[in-house]
């Protein structure tokens, strides 16, 4: 399959994978309290801070891996870690339970394998070339999870009367549609058949795990500190403002960084080939040229959520929602920001600058963090949101000027064969 072809099969993937759930999100949040929103939040984010280190990242290097027995050791080695991850997990729930961190324990280890497992599919899926399988494999992990949610709502209560109780379900839905989206990404199987990954040698695995250990000790902190803002930022939220005020900011920022998710992922694929073949003033001027463009639909959005966003919220979700629309309006400023920054984590990775991208990330993650505890405290729940802007649209302002500036910008790599002009 051609490049453009994967290209467009996974975007037209994407795309209704995150069309599904925006259009039955709606009746979701009329069967459901935003309580019960709230604890589905908080146990989502804690989820997904621990699961994607389920398998130490190693899954990562199954595209990179020279020959088949390397990436059989390889997706042998990804599946065992989410395998004891998720033991561990039992353990650990009940602990973060007793502090008051996590809430529906029993379902973190399901949580940890059912995410360790398809990680590792959809990589394995990935070295096969399989993207229509990929992209089918989304529509179901992500549309199911909807449509599943919207069922048990519908079934069980049919109005939201089980209050905080019904969170189960909520958090139940992702799980389940995460287990059926792997069955699509079982073919091809390894050599010998999925039994025979029991038989990898130990010494094989220790070799795969030396040579990629990069994932383990680099790639799985990086991706572990961004997942855990958003779990500091429930929880501060939870310890402040209760679950509903979870459950506000969890739809709003679902349907806000919507449009970010969307577009970012067409601007950023089509973005970072161009760069990495472009000369330091073409890839300057391409840089500049996104940011403007970006910024036109970022200023509409802000300007809409600004002036109505209460009024959408309440009449799109209902009545009880219309606090996510107040809280969508001290967002705008930090969500249009973060729309045109959302496309640009490729272009210090062609630049060849991620260690650099990577501090301001911790430094941003600080930011946001500090922000909204500060907020919460004088402002409670909407100081909280409007000091993230207040704090966040500087932060991007400089990582767009210092984009703008770059001073270093490589000379594009040489194709194969050939030298560097």
């Amino acid at each position: 399959m051609s490049l453009a072809r994967a290209t467009l099969t996974l975007l037209a993937g994407g795309a209704l994978a995150q069309l599904v759930p925006l259009l039955l999100g709606p009746a979701i949040a009329r069967l459901f309290t935003p309580e019960a929103m709230g604890v589905f939040t908080q146990f989502a984010t804690i989820a997904a801070a621990l699961g994607v280190a389920a398998s130490l990242r190693y899954e990562q290097a199954l595209p990179l891996a020279q020959g088949e027995d390397e990436a059989r050791a390889l997706l042998a080695l990804a599946l065992r870690l989410a395998a004891a991850a998720a033991a561990l997990s039992v353990p650990l729930a009940w602990a973060l339970h007793a502090a008051g961190w996590l809430p529906l324990p029993a379902l973190l280890p399901l949580a940890m394998v059912t995410a360790g497992v398809l990680q590792a599919l959809m990589l394995w899926a990935n070295r096969a070339q399989r993207f229509g399988a990929l992209a089918a494999s989304r529509v179901v992990q992500y549309g199911g999870a909807a449509v599943l949610q919207l069922a048990l709502g519908w079934a069980l209560w049919r109005g939201a009367a089980a209050g905080r109780e019904g969170a189960w379900a909520l958090a139940l839905a992702p799980l389940a549609a995460q287990a059926l989206a792997c069955a699509w990404l079982l073919r091809p199987a390894p050599a010998g058949g999925w039994r025979a990954l029991a038989g990898v040698p130990r010494g094989a695995l220790r070799a795969v795990a030396r040579r990629h250990r990069d994932f383990a000790f680099i790639n799985t902190p990086h991706a572990f500190l961004g997942t855990l803002q958003d779990a500091l930022a429930v929880a501060l939220l939870v310890a402040w403002s209760g679950e509903a005020a979870a459950g506000f900011w969890g739809l709003a920022l679902r349907y806000l960084k919507a449009p970010a998710t969307l577009v970012g992922s067409a601007v950023s694929q089509a973005l970072y080939p161009r760069l990495a073949a472009a000369g330091p003033a073409e890839a300057r001027r391409l840089v500049r040229q996104v940011m403007a463009l970006l910024a036109v639909p970022a200023l509409v959005l802000m300007g809409v959520l600004l002036a109505a966003g209460p009024w959408l919220f309440e009449r799109v979700f209902g009545p009880p929602w219309r606090e996510a629309g107040e809280l969508a309006r001290a967002l705008a400023p930090y969500i249009a920001a973060h729309f045109v920054a959302a496309p640009l984590a490729v272009v210090t990775m062609a630049w060849r600058a991620q260690g650099w991208a990577f501090r301001l990330a911790l430094l941003g993650q600080v930011a946001f963090v500090a922000a909204l505890a500060a907020g919460l405290h004088r402002g409670g729940l909407l100081g909280g949101a409007w000091a993230v802007s207040a704090v966040m649209v500087p932060y991007f302002g400089w990582y767009f000027w210092r984009l703008a500036r770059w001073p270093c910008i490589p000379e594009p790599l040489a194709p194969p064969g050939k030298e560097a002009p």
